[in-house]
């Protein structure tokens, strides 16, 4: 067994992304095939094949940060080795290693496929990646049931977390012998979902820690050992007890959440148990602590359907709150003529079409205004940070999308250097990725404000709550014709009112009028964009 491992990236570069793999486990390569390419934040690297053979597992997959040295596969030299060769020749290069090397962060990271194998027919499916300080998830839909034949990267289930939505594909074929967690269960990251019989899937990894081969020690690992105790660091030569191992995976817990009472900090089955109560006990407080229900009347209550929120409505739900609570905010309005700006757009929206490949809509200018504003009033574009105002010298949009489950913000980032047409291909994009639950939470972070268009649902005036930590959010509303006096003469005229909410503890009533004024302005004399006025 061959590991390939990042290479030197260059001066002060310590960490890059995996762009895109060429290969995959499974796959015959050469000396010197490229098997992938790293993005760093100077320059791309392409990471060859030391030998030849067969790329048997892929251990950091496509979008992952890894650091130099890092491990990103390994190779079998010469014909696909046995499950039982490849063990062997793994556990022989870790006990190459040093005594006491800590292997390198990526080496814990999942593999491309959420699975593993016991060498038996049997492939686990497990919970994937879930993102950066995610932790956890809900398990909302099972496409498939115990006994269905599924195949390689039919999507089995439907995972919900509190900012995205997860499709879990069958990392191999066969048949969906087991369900492990079943729909509405709450998982932890890395546990198991559910078990595929007869099935051979890439990315295999022994299905449990050898006495003599310690698990990888990380976050991502489910038997990882806490770092402190009589064992020392990882503790390599501490065996849980079986019973305690098997609670663990049943209830998805993680084995830095457990703290072991046996000799050497071994984890028994009952410390499994008193951590299940730790982590019960906040939320049985949380709902002691609400508020109780009005009573209701017996014969309303058979009339009633009583549904669990999902976790998306719940993070929004506590968000607006906290928005509330938090911040001082304040909401101005004024009012805008789209005479111009809609006269422009229908003047040039077949060619505008025809050469970008994307509609010209409203969004672009009121992105393009909106910017133009933040840079004179840029305590608007900032945020609080304990007793500091932190400007932004940029500007990542966040645009409010309204999905089947809920409402979300994509951010475009650097939006304030990007053309009409980058703006609607960012739009259109990050808009059918929202609206199919594609997102990932990288694309609905960084944003330094957020437009809220209400007016595609016919609201005429509305006051919209702020995204924190920013401290702005402009709010869209319906075009309408009123009846509004030019040069002395009445004309119907389409007009919208716009609302921007501000937290009033770092921007100042003057500051918000002139941000809406120079936004009115803009609109109105859509020329004063391009000559910078």
């Amino acid at each position: 067994m061959t590991e390939v491992r990042v290479p030197t990236l260059g001066e002060s570069v310590t960490e890059a992304t995996v762009a895109t793999w060429f290969k995959k486990p499974g796959d015959s390569v050469a000396v010197d095939e490229m098997l992938c390419e790293l993005e760093t934040d100077k320059v791309t690297v392409e990471v060859p094949s030391p030998v030849a053979g067969t790329l048997s597992d892929i251990v950091a997959g496509e979008g992952e940060t890894v650091g130099v040295d890092a491990l990103l596969a390994n190779i079998s030299e010469g014909a696909s080795a046995a499950p039982d060769e490849d063990k062997d020749a793994d556990r022989g290069a870790r006990a190459s290693e040093p005594a006491g090397t800590a292997r390198a962060a990526g080496d814990a990271a999942p593999t491309s496929k959420p699975s593993t194998s016991d060498g038996g027919g049997e492939t686990k499916v497990m919970v994937p990646t879930l993102g950066e300080s995610v932790s956890e998830a809900t398990v909302a839909t099972w496409f498939k049931k115990e006994g269905d034949s599924v195949a390689q990267d039919e999507t089995l289930c439907e995972l919900e977390t509190d900012k995205v939505s997860v499709e879990v594909p069958a990392p191999a074929a066969g048949t969906l012998s087991k369900i492990i967690a079943p729909e509405g269960t709450t998982v932890q990251a890395d546990a198991q979902l559910a078990v595929i019989a007869g099935g051979e899937g890439g990315g295999a990894q022994p299905s449990k820690p050898e006495a003599d081969e310690p698990p990888a020690e990380g976050k991502g690992s489910q038997y990882a050992q806490p770092e402190a105790g009589n064992g020392g660091p990882g503790r390599s030569d501490v065996e849980d007890a079986p019973s305690a191992k098997k609670a663990m995976a049943e209830k998805g817990l993680n084995r830095d959440d457990v703290q072991g009472s046996g000799r050497d900090g071994r984890v028994m089955k009952e410390d499994v148990g008193r951590a299940l109560a730790a982590a019960s006990a906040p939320r049985a407080e949380a709902e002691a602590s609400k508020a109780p229900r009005a009573p209701v009347a017996a014969e309303d209550a058979g009339r009633e359907e009583r549904v669990k929120m999902t976790r998306l409505r719940q993070t929004i739900a506590r968000r607006l709150k906290d928005a509330q609570n938090t911040a001082a905010m304040l909401t101005t309005y004024n009012e805008v003529d789209m005479t111009e700006v809609m006269a422009l757009r229908n003047e040039y929206k077949d060619l505008f079409e025809k050469k970008h490949g994307v509609r010209l809509g409203f969004m672009s200018f009121f992105t393009k205004a909106c910017c133009h504003a933040l840079k004179e009033v840029p305590e608007v574009n900032a945020e609080i940070d304990g007793t500091d105002i932190v400007y932004k010298n940029f500007v990542h949009m966040g645009i409010a999308t309204g999905t089947p489950t809920g409402l979300v913000v994509p951010v475009i980032r650097d939006a304030d250097s990007l053309s009409f047409a980058g703006i609607e291909k960012a739009i259109a994009e990050k808009g059918k990725r929202a609206r199919d639950g594609k997102l990932s939470m990288a694309e609905m972070q960084g944003g330094t404000f957020t437009i809220s268009n209400g007016g595609v649902y016919g609201s005429l005036m509305s006051s919209p709550i702020l995204n924190p930590p920013q401290s702005g959010i402009l709010g869209m509303h319906k075009i309408q014709q009123r009846p509004m006096v030019v040069d002395g003469r009445i004309e119907a005229r389409p007009m919208m009112y716009l609302a921007l909410s501000y937290d009033h503890r770092i921007v100042d009533g003057k500051g918000a009028v002139t941000f809406l004024v120079r936004v009115k302005e803009a609109l109105e004399d859509p020329r004063r964009l391009l000559m910078d006025l």
